[in-house]
């Protein structure tokens, strides 16, 4: 029993992580129809300024720091290099975003170098008691912030004015221009805050293991949760992340001893599968809107 709570705890955790990645993706296809590909690079990013923060302004300063300052990058990125395209084929800006990931992470890299930077997380691998069981304190830390990040976001869609604006926008973006609405402004919000999530997952991932060049590969595990969840649905982003962590974990945990002949390292590749087998179901994923067009 408690290595399976230590397998949920951990897979909570680490779908912690990708809910956070997930919801960055869903806040900017929802406004402009696009899936951004930069968000790994903005992860990176967020978590190697930690590094160099955290020994001038304390870990916690530096998270906030570092949060508004990817922000402030993925607004840029989005007023230079996006605002140009407005109009273009979807698929024309996805492929932008693919170069702007690329860019940012070989400006990052520079900066990490070949060693492993730490974060400065004040837990590392410490373990606490949770229900009996030992865990890393790391993914009980990775759950409540998440919690308090998603119910913030939940208040924010739904009781302030640009929250509200910004719903229009997702609905319909002619009639909320009709009603004064400023698409360009609810964009360029959309990429702030996908950023920041992205620099807050960043430093989650590089907690007790540290900052590498291939840090960024992680958020790809984001994929599986938006198209699991449904690439317009914020509580789909959240469900779908945590429930790729949890398979991922119950995979890496207890594979070996029941499926053995799938190989070491199925857990790995468990997300995806599970993407495959709902989409067989459900190919709009499971909170997705089912689209009718006429034809």
């Amino acid at each position: 029993m408690d290595e399976f709570l230590q397998s949920l705890v951990r897979g909570l955790g680490t779908g912690s992580i990708y809910s956070l990645l997930a919801l960055g993706f869903v806040i900017i296809y929802k406004s402009t129809q696009v899936i951004s590909f930069a968000q790994p690079a903005f992860m990176l990013a967020g978590a190697v300024l930690v590094s160099y923060l955290a020994p001038q302004v304390s870990f916690f300063g530096a998270v906030i720091v570092a949060a508004l300052v990817i922000a402030v990058l993925a607004l840029g990125v989005e007023r230079t290099v996006l605002r140009p395209m407005v109009g273009k084929p979807v698929f024309v800006v996805a492929i932008i975003t693919i170069g702007v990931d690329v860019v940012v992470r070989v400006v990052t890299n520079a900066f990490i170098g070949l060693e492993v930077r730490q974060v400065g997380d004040p837990w590392g691998l410490t373990t606490v008691s949770f229900l009996g069981a030992e865990v890393q304190q790391r993914y009980l830390v990775m759950i409540g912030t998440t919690a308090v990040v998603t119910a913030a976001l939940f208040l924010f869609f739904r009781y302030s004015r640009i929250g509200l604006a910004m719903r229009a926008v997702a609905y319909d973006q002619e009639v909320a221009l009709a009603q004064g609405i400023s698409v360009g402004s609810v964009f360029a919000l959309s990429w702030a805050l996908a950023g920041g999530l992205a620099a807050l997952a960043g430093v989650f991932v590089a907690t007790g293991a540290g900052v590498d060049q291939q840090l960024w590969i992680v958020a790809l595990k984001a994929l599986p949760a938006i198209i699991l969840g449904g690439l317009e649905s914020l509580g789909g982003a959240v469900v779908g992340g945590l429930a790729v962590g949890v398979v991922e974990s119950l995979f890496g945990t207890y594979q070996g001893d029941f499926a053995p002949w799938l190989g070491p390292n199925f857990g790995l590749v468990a997300p995806y599968a599970l993407m495959l087998l709902v989409l067989l179901v459900r190919p709009y994923g499971l909170f997705g809107k089912r689209e009718v067009e006429r034809l």
